[in-house]
């Protein structure tokens, strides 16, 4: 009896300084812009997908520097300056994404350019969720989808969509076999709802570190094929970055390498 209580406290214990880590270097304050440049100069960006677009990763006190040029939202559709972690869908679960990195890469080079970046991912969250507008974790995807897209228009021009998603659909043959139909549906009703047929769309690959590898890699053979159907997207490779410890989630460098990653993709379509 007593081993057992004293176990579970450990684990408390070890649980709480495991959350004190994780949102220890959270920004404390927002910044929202007063003085919002003119809508031809703000270029908007979409994040969508499940746990590794929304972000899992350790946020270190350089990721919460903000750029004077890089904006994002808040809960309260307030226009901000953009510090990690971007996501607060689910607070127990928050942490470093890849959108400061992808957007600090963007304005390397363009000074008269600035970037909104729109999140939208949902830990957890499968494809036929978005095409569906289901609800997970309270988020109706799809509809929430729509309303970043509102809010950028507001403001800018939506130059593209980055996209990491796929492991919740590696739980069954069916998913599996129906992924690479439910990419160009999904992938369709995006455009569809931004206006642009030829939108840029970055898909990035599951990692090589999880106990059901082969799986993965099914989905990330569909994410190659889709982009080799559909000349306005591309992917990028994962396959060289490491997790966080738990086999499913990308660790804080991995997040800020895929960012970089992602840019890149991004330029070499709008040439």
């Amino acid at each position: 009896m007593k081993k057992s209580l004293v176990l579970s406290l450990v684990i408390v214990l070890v649980l709480s300084c495991n959350s004190e880590k994780r949102t220890e270097n959270f920004p404390k304050e927002e910044i929202v812009i007063t003085s919002i440049p003119q809508k031809k100069d703000i270029s908007v960006y979409i994040m969508a997908g499940q746990s590794n677009m929304a972000g899992r990763g350790l946020v270190a006190p350089k990721d919460t520097i903000p750029h004077e040029r890089l904006f994002t939202t808040n809960a309260e559709e307030q226009l901000i300056l953009a510090k990690e972690p971007l996501h607060w869908y689910e607070p127990p679960r928050t942490g470093l994404d890849c959108g400061l990195s992808f957007g600090r890469s963007l304005l390397d080079g363009n000074p008269n350019e600035y970037i909104l970046i729109l999140p939208t991912a949902i830990g957890g969250s499968s494809i036929q969720q978005w095409i569906n507008d289901l609800e997970h974790h309270d988020v109706p995807l799809l509809s929430n989808f729509k309303n970043k897209i509102r809010f950028g228009k507001k403001y800018g021009t939506i130059k593209g969509i980055i996209w990491h998603q796929g492991e919740s659909d590696t739980g069954n043959d069916e998913d599996l076999e129906k992924y690479p139909e439910r990419l160009s549906v999904l992938f369709s009703k995006f455009r569809t709802i931004i206006g642009n047929d030829s939108l840029p769309i970055v898909l990035g690959e599951l990692g090589s570190f999880n106990k059901h590898n082969k799986k993965w890699q099914q989905i990330n053979k569909a994410v190659h094929d889709y982009t080799k159907t559909d000349p306005f997207s591309a992917y990028i490779n994962t396959q060289d970055l490491q997790h966080k410890g738990d086999s499913i989630h990308f660790d804080a460098n991995g997040q800020r390498e895929m960012g970089k990653r992602f840019a890149q993709k991004i330029m070499e379509l709008q040439q």
